[in-house]
Order: C-alpha cells, then sequence, then structure tokens
C-alpha cells in the first residue's frame, strides 16, 4: 500500500520512503539525460587520460565530445583483443583504465571459439548494485504487498577461472554474487529470498538447484514471486522438480536432507529450515505424481502473483511454455544489462513481453548508437566512420547498434546488440531489444553465429568422407520444447553408395563432432551447467532443400537472390523439413569441457 507521507512521484505513487528517493533519482537522471551524460564523459574521458590506449589518439587532454568522437575509433573485441591479453598474462600497467583491472567478466559473446573477457574495475560493483536498487521500487508501483512474502529464485554461480597472470574470469552475475554486495545485502522487506546464500553460492549444480528448490518448497505459501535470470532457468528448474519430487517430498516427510547434498554450508543452512512436515510432502506427492503438469507454478505456490525472468531477444521463444506452466502468469522483464556494462530498467515492467521497452539510465555509461544500416556492414571504416548518434538525439521507430564508453576503459566499443526506439520518458529513450548481432542459435547464455555453425558442420562432415559421403545443405534450428533446449540440425546429405552409407553409430559422431566444434560456453552449458541437451542431428529426403526453396519463392522469394537459410523459426517450414525426415541422431556422449583457461 502507497505511503501517505507527501511522496508522490510522476512514476507512480511510492511504497515506502526508500521508494520514493528511488524513482526521484530516475527523475532526475531521465530529465537530465543529456547534460548526465557529457558530464560523464567528461569524467571518463580526464579520469582515463594517461592510459596507454586513449594516449594512442592525441586527445591532448580534451573530454568534449566533439574531439573524443574524431579521435576515438569505434571498435569491436578483436580490435581490444592484444592489449586485453595483455592484462590478462600479468601487465599491470594503465592500459584501458587509471584504476586498477579487478577481474574479467566473461561474456557469452564468442571470439574464435572462446569466452570474450571484458576487464572491470572494483568500483562497477556500485554502479550494477545501484541499478539493481532501483528494480523493485518499480515494481511495487504495479504490484502491491510484496514486502509480506519472499521470492523464489533460481540463482547459479558458474565455473571461474584464473588467467595466466593471475585475475580471476568469471560470469558476470557469478562476480555479484560473490561480492560483499550481495552476501552482505542489508536487509529490505521488498528484497527477501526464500533461497539462503549458501544455497546460491554452491558451484554444484545439482546441490544448488536441489536445495534452493527445497527452500522454495518449505516456503511455499510465502512466496510472492517466481524467478531466475533467463526464461530458460525457470524452466530447467520446473524439470528439476519433475525428476526429483519424490526425494524432495520423502526429505519434507523425514526432515532429513538427502546425502547427495554433501556442502557443509548448505547443510548447515538446511537444519534450521528443515523440519518433518507430512501434510506438505502428501500435498507435493499429489500435486507432482501426476502427468498433468500445467499451472504447476501456481498449483505450489499459489501466491505467486509474477515470473521475474528474461523473456525478451532469443529467450522469447520459452513465454508459451512458461505460460502453459504458470496459468500465464506475467513476466516483467525489469532490466538490460550484458558483462560489459548494465545499461536500463524497465519502467512498464507489467506489459507484455512483445511490448517490453528499457530505458537506458545515463549515469551508468557513455551511450552512442550506430544507425543499423551502417551496423550491418561491419567492420567500420577508420578513414570515414560513420556519424553515431548520442542518447538523447536517437530516433523513435529507427534501429540502433549500442556503442558503449565505460570507467573500466571501453571506449566506443559494438556491443553488438540491435534496439529500436519506441518512445521517451522524461529526455530518455526507451528501446525494444530487437535481437543479439549475427546470433544464429540460442538456447541459454550461449550464442552460436553462422560462421560457426558452418565450422561444426565442416568438422562433422570429415567422418563422412570414408563413406563418399557430403554434406549438401543444412539448417538448424534451436528446439526449445524439449528441457533443456538443444540444437537441431537438418542435413541433406549425399551418398555416393548406398551400401556403403553412413551408420547411425557415425552419425552420432557426427553430433559430437559439431559440439565439440562449438564455442566453450556452449560447451559448458552442455557440461558443467545441464542447461543445454544434446545435439540432435535430422536427416531429410534428398531433394528437400529444393522443396523449400520452391515454398520460399511462392511466397514471393526472388529465384536469383533464394539462399538456403541457416536457421528456420517459421511454423510452416519447420512442418515441412519435419515431414520428410528420415532418421534421427544425437550426441551420444559429452563435448569436451574443462573450467581451466587454456593458455
Amino acid at each position: 500500500m502507497a505511503v501517505d507521507s507527501g511522496l508522490s512521484s510522476p512514476l507512480g505513487p511510492p511504497a515506502c520512503e526508500k521508494d520514493a528517493k528511488a524513482l526521484q533519482f530516475i527523475e532526475e537522471m531521465t530529465k537530465n539525460v543529456d547534460t548526465v551524460q557529457e558530464n560523464l564523459l567528461a569524467e571518463i574521458l580526464s579520469r582515463n587520460s594517461e592510459t596507454e590506449y586513449l594516449k594512442r589518439f592525441n586527445l591532448n587532454g580534451a573530454t568534449d565530445r566533439e574531439t573524443f568522437k574524431s579521435k576515438v575509433p569505434v571498435v569491436t573485441y578483436e580490435d581490444l583483443q592484444p592489449e586485453i591479453q595483455r592484462i590478462a598474462n600479468g601487465d599491470r600497467s594503465n592500459i584501458f583504465s587509471s584504476h586498477p583491472i579487478s577481474e574479467f567478466l566473461t561474456s557469452s559473446g564468442t571470439s574464435a571459439g572462446e569466452r570474450k573477457l571484458m576487464p572491470t574495475i572494483h568500483e562497477e560493483l556500485d554502479r550494477r548494485t545501484l541499478l539493481y536498487s532501483l528494480l523493485m521500487p518499480i515494481m511495487n508501483l504495479y504490484v502491491p504487498g510484496l514486502d509480506k512474502g519472499k521470492g523464489l529464485y533460481f540463482l547459479f554461480v558458474k565455473a571461474e577461472t584464473k588467467t595466466p597472470g593471475g585475475l580471476l574470469a568469471r560470469p558476470v552475475l557469478t562476480s555479484y554474487y560473490k561480492s560483499e554486495h550481495f552476501k552482505n545485502r542489508p536487509f529490505d522487506p521488498y528484497n527477501v529470498y526464500t533461497s539462503p546464500n549458501d544455497t546460491v553460492l554452491c558451484s554444484d549444480s545439482f546441490q544448488s538447484m536441489y536445495s534452493q528448490m527445497l527452500c522454495g518448497l518449505i516456503m511455499r505459501q510465502e512466496v510472492l514471486r517466481v524467478g531466475a535470470v533467463f526464461a530458460s532457468g525457470l524452466l530447467r528448474a520446473i524439470r528439476f522438480l519433475q525428476l526429483n519430487w519424490q526425494q524432495l517430498a520423502q526429505d519434507i516427510s523425514t526432515g532429513i536432507l538427502n546425502p547427495k547434498v554433501t556442502d557443509s554450508g548448505i547443510r548447515e543452512c538446511m537444519a534450521k529450515i528443515l523440519n518433518p512436515n507430512q501434510e506438505l510432502a502428501e500435498f507435493i506427492t499429489k500435486e507432482c505424481s501426476g502427468e498433468n503438469w500445467e499451472g504447476i507454478i501456481t498449483r505450489i505456490w499459489p501466491n505467486t502473483k509474477y515470473l521475474d525472468v528474461i523473456v525478451t531477444g532469443a529467450m522469447a521463444q520459452y513465454i508459451p511454455t512458461l505460460e502453459y506452466y504458470s496459468n500465464g502468469l506475467p513476466m516483467p522483464c525489469t532490466m538490460y544489462a550484458s558483462s560489459e556494462c548494465y545499461f536500463g530498467v524497465n519502467l512498464k515492467p507489467m506489459v507484455k513481453p512483445s511490448e517490453v521497452s528499457y530505458t537506458i539510465m545515463p549515469n551508468m555509461a557513455y551511450f552512442e548508437f550506430l544507425p543499423h544500416e551502417h551496423s550491418s556492414s561491419s567492420p567500420i571504416s577508420r578513414d570515414s566512420p560513420p556519424r553515431l548518434v548520442d542518447l538523447a538525439d536517437v530516433e523513435i521507430g529507427k534501429e540502433y547498434e549500442l556503442v558503449i564508453t565505460t570507467y573500466a576503459g571501453l571506449n566506443r566499443y559494438r556491443v553488438g546488440d540491435i534496439l529500436r526506439v519506441t518512445g521517451f520518458h522524461n529526455a530518455a529513450p526507451q528501446f525494444k531489444f530487437i535481437r543479439r548481432k549475427n546470433v544464429l542459435l540460442s538456447i541459454d547464455s550461449d550464442k552460436t553465429d553462422e560462421s560457426e555453425l558452418q565450422k561444426a558442420i565442416e568438422n562433422a562432415s570429415l567422418l563422412l568422407r570414408e563413406y563418399n559421403t557430403t554434406v549438401e545443405e543444412y539448417t538448424s534450428y534451436a528446439d526449445t520444447k524439449t528441457i533443456p533446449g538443444h540444437y537441431v540440425i537438418y542435413w541433406e546429405l549425399r551418398v555416393t553408395d548406398s551400401a556403403n552409407s553412413p551408420t547411425e553409430e557415425v552419425l552420432s559422431q557426427c553430433c559430437l563432432a559439431m559440439e565439440e566444434s562449438l564455442n566453450s560456453v556452449y560447451r559448458q552449458g552442455r557440461v558443467a551447467d545441464n542447461s543445454i541437451g544434446p545435439l540432435e542431428i535430422r536427416v531429410v529426403k534428398n531433394g528437400t532443400f529444393e522443396e523449400l526453396m520452391d515454398y520460399a519463392i511462392s511466397r514471393g522469394a526472388s529465384i536469383n537472390q533464394y539462399k538456403v537459410p541457416r536457421c528456420v523459426s517459421f511454423t510452416p517450414i519447420m512442418e515441412l523439413l519435419d515431414s520428410r525426415v528420415v532418421s534421427k541422431h544425437f550426441s551420444q556422449s559429452l563435448p569436451y569441457w574443462t573450467s581451466e583457461r587454456r593458455r
């Protein structure tokens, strides 16, 4: 219930005084976008003026936009990789930032098949924490009473490595969960979780998921919101419950924790939470033993008001499945962030996922926007670079690629996200996330582009040589109807001698060979995180891709310009392909993956 103490905000009546301050901060930032951006760039340039990278461009101490834009080039990760590698190898000089690089955040984008290493500085944790602090004040405008219960969030740390020079390299959320900002966060009645910190911080994915699910079941009546970072993560949790409900019910019935959970921190905190409860165990058995899992989230957690998951971009493919499991609960996407930088918030979180727009907060970094007509023609010529647009000057309806300059020393860095301007809040533009540039397939945090898929198919094709067989054509899609989802690759084969065609075993080996060729984020998802299922090859009849072309031409495609789509999602095309499948093959083993970073 909104407090009646004279507090007000153009966004709506705040729920408490703390919320009022957060909403007022949003108003101030969004009203003064251009000034905030101008001052922020000046601060970054002043602070980092003596860095090796900026000195290269002869700014001579200038901190104004025009000089910056005329002298500092727009870059990609590949442009910066040599310097990043120097830092990774132990060079501690001020290459990008005047502040010490505290660690590397590993991006799920790929570079030569490996994770990108994003340098960061310690104070970025403060900026990220600030953005987190704005989320609940916004949600409280739309959903009353969130201080009267808890959030069941499935949060996980992932494997971290050390670079040759001794710096940690880990995903941005792992960095945050292991930080004092998260572990010692002040109590906030609007932000209480069912999962104790120990359950989140356990690196064993089974023990972490098991204990978090157990806590959620024990506190089922207190749960007001259910979430994970990505939609795929929440669906994995539902699948986990399907597979493990009997043991979970037994733990609740007896008050004795599953011996498979060996982590001492988890066992200690669960000892305070887990008590025998026969009635609850019987309830879980009744709900989970049936075939029908429709609405299971609201059946088990009846007070849930919404699902807190990212369902924009590649995650939109999971919306129908989540609606099935939740009886159509709202799915607010609260924030927009990446390893490189946290960007902004959703000021209207209860809209449909297809209508989500994010308001970029101008205090997070210096933002520029590359008009999308230039964005596709990479790389950018340094002799005649396109004119980038400032945050305050983007135009409604136009699409742009996001370019950032950060305190940690990324200067005019192309993030690769394509955004469309949908409107403004005060002077701050609001953006719909359209897609990640060049990404073909994605199940979880993996991102596979066309060249990587092509390389994987070439490597797998080598196994077909002794059978005088080649891959004539191929396409793919991300199958998210299975949990976890998996890559499906359609192959049309040219078999020279039908008496010597590839065996089932060989085609299964082809699946594994493809997986071995994909990037480390994919392989970690397969091996360590269990977030991606075995890759599948579906062999189709000869002539299938000719039929695909005929179908495309019948719908208006030019016969001269037709190219086989390397990824498909249009239902009639997928139905055509599936009607021509002659055999299905899955990877029978796990691909190579290790948490040790190769040097």
